[in-house]
């Protein structure tokens, strides 16, 4: 994502010598994946914007809905071989926002995307959404999170094979105040939802507002027990407040794009966030899509992965970029030359970097020892 800023662009050749990962495609234990093997894998989404996650079905049916808005559907999605600005993906949100605004609306959409990830082999997912009032439909930003939790409970009742968790979003651009009503909503309905809320996210415009109107609101849903899931260094020339939402700390990264010192971060960032082990919420096509990565190879994922520092794949917004969790792992594998222990470990690993209780990823981990049981006997790991 790009607002006159320079693509995400590092030298490999420095971090190759005794790393686990090359990127000159020639790695030596490197097999063929059957393709249909990233849909059968059993993921774990933690990075999914519920608005940016609306498939191209759904929105047509919400664009034949409302033909007075004379919306087109190539306003709504980023397709192969398109990019946008930053500016340009929220003005795409902004569409988006239109087709979605009563509590039919929303509750429709957040089925749609649960199943949809379902069928993608997701087994646990993390969806967040700022909570939006719309006056013209009477939508509150309370009813807008219940009719969330509700659909979530549904899909659950009708026995959707996938763990649903919310996490609230603070976006940047509505201030320092808005942001503390969030937080105390949040820690309401944590208590609430039984135990669907679990946490917040702060996104939005990076452009817009500091980090430190925003510490405050942080700071009390961290002492409140609420997980804290952060856009970081999406955009350049952003170190001092990288480092001082940093102190928080969260306990996830989204992006973290401009985090090592190739690009403009600092080795003292890289040093804090290995130190603290904090996840990186790795998004390859939204950062290819959105202009801030030059190319799927010139990704961070390698910089990362190559310190063995725990990434997690995620789409970001699999609606708008036209993607899905499968094709993240297929092409972190197919980029990186990653055989298939390496995304089963990937995969695996994501369990643990969820907001999820002990409980949850004790099952999860059941799932997965299960399914790869059942899968060794065609395929080898």
């Amino acid at each position: 994502m790009n607002i006159g800023a320079k693509p995400n662009i590092f030298n490999e050749e420095k971090f190759r010598g005794e790393n686990k990962v090359t990127n000159d495609f020639k790695a030596v234990n490197h097999e063929v994946i059957p393709p249909d093997l990233y849909q059968k894998l059993p993921k774990v989404e933690l990075h999914a914007h519920l608005n940016g996650s609306v498939s191209p079905p759904t929105l047509e049916r919400l664009i034949a809905k409302k033909p007075h808005l004379n919306i087109e559907h190539s306003m709504t999605v980023i397709s192969k071989g398109q990019s946008r600005t930053l500016e340009e993906c929220f003005e795409m949100f902004k569409v988006i926002h239109q087709l979605t605004n009563t509590e039919e609306d929303i509750f429709e959409v957040t089925k749609d995307v649960i199943k949809e990830f379902a069928a993608d082999g997701v087994k646990y997912l993390e969806l967040r959404s700022t909570p939006r009032e719309e006056k013209s439909t009477g939508l509150t930003k309370k009813r807008y999170v219940e009719t969330v939790i509700e659909a979530i409970k549904q899909s659950k009742e009708e026995n959707a094979d996938i763990e649903v968790r919310f996490l609230l979003a603070i976006d940047r651009r509505h201030g320092p105040a808005v942001a503390m009503d969030t937080v105390k909503m949040a820690e309401d309905f944590s208590l609430s939802s039984n135990g669907i809320v679990v946490g917040l996210d702060l996104s939005g415009d990076p452009m817009a507002g500091h980090s430190k109107d925003f510490i405050p609101a942080l700071q009390r849903a961290k002492n409140v027990g609420l997980k804290l899931a952060l856009h970081l260094a999406e955009v350049p020339s952003q170190k001092e407040e990288t480092e001082l939402l940093l102190t928080l700390p969260p306990d996830r990264i989204g992006h973290g794009t401009f985090l090592h010192p190739e690009v403009g971060g600092s080795q003292e960032l890289v040093d804090y966030v290995r130190k603290n082990c904090i996840p990186l919420e790795l998004c390859m096509t939204s950062n290819v899509k959105g202009q801030t990565v030059a190319s799927y190879d010139k990704h961070h994922f390698l910089y990362w992965y190559n310190l063995q520092h725990p990434c997690i794949l995620c789409t970001d917004d699999k609606g708008v970029f036209a993607t899905e969790l499968s094709t993240e792992y297929e092409l972190a594998a197919t980029t990186f030359s990653l055989n298939l222990a390496d995304i089963w470990s990937l995969s695996t690993q994501a369990i643990d970097y969820s907001f999820a209780p002990s409980s949850v990823k004790c099952d999860l981990r059941h799932q997965w020892l299960k399914l790869k049981t059942e899968m060794t006997s065609t395929l080898r790991f």
